[in-house]
């Protein structure tokens, strides 16, 4: 068979439909012209953001939704580096994205010559940044790299991709041989091993279970485990809703509270799947497993890092507590389990409600309006990782996006994006601060182009109430964090949005569901005490 000449575009975009990419984000340039003539040619979805930091929050919360890599497109120079902010959450949160960005010519010199959007290095900074960044050398190298890339990112522990086509390469014409995807298996830890682990928890009289986001996609076996054992389950913020926080065996959402490090303390046997235990969800130092501690994790390096486990159990999440679940049986649920669940459950939302309290009011509201499976995509906010993170309880995998490790500002809104594309059938929200949402608020307009059904909420306390907050513990000047009031709802309404401010809960809770019935996003202003100022 006779392989014709298509261009790099061509190539590229016929590469990424075989991986199974429906969508992509982005914005044209000079330089990638080429590959958006191919995205119409093929059928591809593309979705314009407004920035390129939001194409790869938008690509990142796609990703988390579904399971599957989320695809980001930009030019080079200043746009592809506007997008490695995106990437770098995406790294530090374990989310495949692969970032397609155009690059200098082959044979551009080393020092530059002053080419538009020059920039030296511009793979390499990505290599140093997330560990993955292939620049290819011809465009019949185009769909070996995407097979390659689609590898990196599925195969293991799911990290971002870059990938960068020199700028000459995008219309060349040459053959490009087709590359099928390459199937990736996703094995159980090891038979003898689990076998252990198994026995070590069958013999426990008071376990534990510590949920990730690397557990996300193994609900359903790590709910048959928990019933099993009779273990109540604390996750992290990116573990919330793989395990319901309806269920009787559920503590909640967030290791940072002392009643979690009382509970871990007291168990005999933990059992921690797909979560770093690192501080960034700890906040206030190490947990300390008295007991013996068993951990699952598909990345045999963070199997020992933060904490050194007495049962090692390198495999994927899913099929490793599949494999527990048929060792163990029928299991033995003491009739005392659901007592000793709900004991820690209320130790640990005093805690919650103590830390929480000025969003309460928020946070009831949003509980009476949310339906089963609603996606909550949160910003670095106080509301965020003090109101909703441990008091709004919810149910199913990819319930709660967060940007827990790299801890960026303006990550909500754009994710939500995504992710309400990636899960057009569930509630998604949007949650905010008045300073946080100022790095991505030109994305409403994105939401408004798609007719999204999408609640914006932005509670006001007036700037940047964590560092206000810090800077007075500190006994330092309190300055450089107050910022002037902003119409939010004026804004959205320029940006053809729908927008609203609201100071009390009955008011807020009645926008809430109109705004998931409407055909534009709606901005939702929390002010006043509502607000948690």
């Amino acid at each position: 068979m006779t392989v014709p000449r298509i261009s790099g575009g061509d190539a590229l975009v016929r590469a990424l439909k075989a991986h199974g990419t429906e969508l992509v984000f982005g914005i044209p340039g000079t330089h990638n012209l080429g590959i958006y003539r191919a995205l119409a040619d093929h059928g591809v979805r593309h979705v314009t953001p407004r920035h390129e930091q939001g194409a790869g929050f938008a690509a990142d919360g796609y990703a988390r939704v579904t399971g599957r890599p989320g695809v980001c497109l930009t030019t080079s120079g200043p746009a592809v580096l506007n997008a490695m902010t995106a990437v770098t959450q995406s790294y530090s949160d374990s989310v495949p994205v692969l970032l397609i960005s155009p690059g200098m010519p082959l044979r551009h010199p080393g020092r530059g010559n002053g080419t538009l959007h020059e920039v030296r290095h511009q793979s390499a900074a990505f290599e140093a940044v997330i560990g993955y960044s292939n620049r290819v050398h011809s465009v019949a190298e185009i769909p070996l790299a995407v097979a390659q890339a689609f590898a990196h990112m599925t195969a293991g522990r799911p990290r971002p991709a870059h990938l960068e086509i020199p700028l000459d390469l995008v219309d060349a014409l040459d053959k490009a041989p087709d590359v099928a995807p390459v199937l990736v298996a996703h094995p159980p830890a090891d038979a003898v091993t689990i076998a252990a682990a198994a026995g070590r928890l069958d013999s426990a009289t008071r376990p534990g279970l510590i949920i990730g986001g690397g557990a996300k996609w193994a609900a359903e076996e790590i709910t048959t485990l928990a019933e099993r054992l009779g273990a109540p389950v604390v996750t992290t913020a990116n573990g919330k809703g793989t395990f319901s926080e309806h269920h009787r065996f559920s503590i909640g959402a967030g290791l940072h509270h002392k009643a979690v490090a009382d509970f871990i303390a007291d168990c005999d046997v933990v059992l921690a799947i797909g979560t770093e235990l690192a501080t960034t969800d700890l906040w206030n130092g190490p947990l300390k497993f008295t007991g013996d501690l068993i951990r699952i994790d598909v990345d045999p390096a963070q199997m020992i890092t933060n904490a050194s486990p007495d049962y090692r159990l390198v495999g994927d999440a899913q099929a490793t507590v599949a494999a527990l679940n048929h060792r163990l049986g029928k299991g033995k649920s003491t009739p005392d389990a659901p007592t000793r669940a709900e004991r820690w459950r209320k130790l640990f939302h005093r805690h919650a409600r103590t830390q929480g309290a000025p969003w309460l009011p928020l946070v009831e509201a949003m509980r009476e309006a949310l339906s089963p499976g609603a996606i909550i995509a949160a910003d670095s906010a106080m509301a965020c990782y003090y109101g909703t993170l441990s008091n709004l309880p919810l149910e199913g995998p990819a319930s709660f996006l967060h940007p827990t490790g790299l801890g960026t500002l303006g990550y909500g809104l754009p994710a939500a994006i995504g992710a309400k594309l990636g899960a057009p059938d569930r509630q998604v929200v949007a949650l905010h601060g008045d300073g946080g949402i100022m790095f991505t608020l030109p994305e409403l307009a994105t939401a408004a182009a798609e007719r999204l059904p999408l609640p914006v909420v932005i509670t006001d306390n007036g700037g940047y109430g964590e560092i206000r907050r810090e800077m007075t513990a500190r006994n330092d000047p309190v300055h450089a964090v107050n910022l002037p009031g902003i119409d939010f709802p004026r804004v959205a309404k320029g940006l053809n949005c729908h927008g609203v401010t609201v100071d009390d809960q009955d008011r807020f809770a009645t926008a809430l569901r109109k705004a998931f019935t409407v055909d534009r996003p709606t901005v939702i202003h929390v002010a006043g005490d509502l607000a948690g100022a």
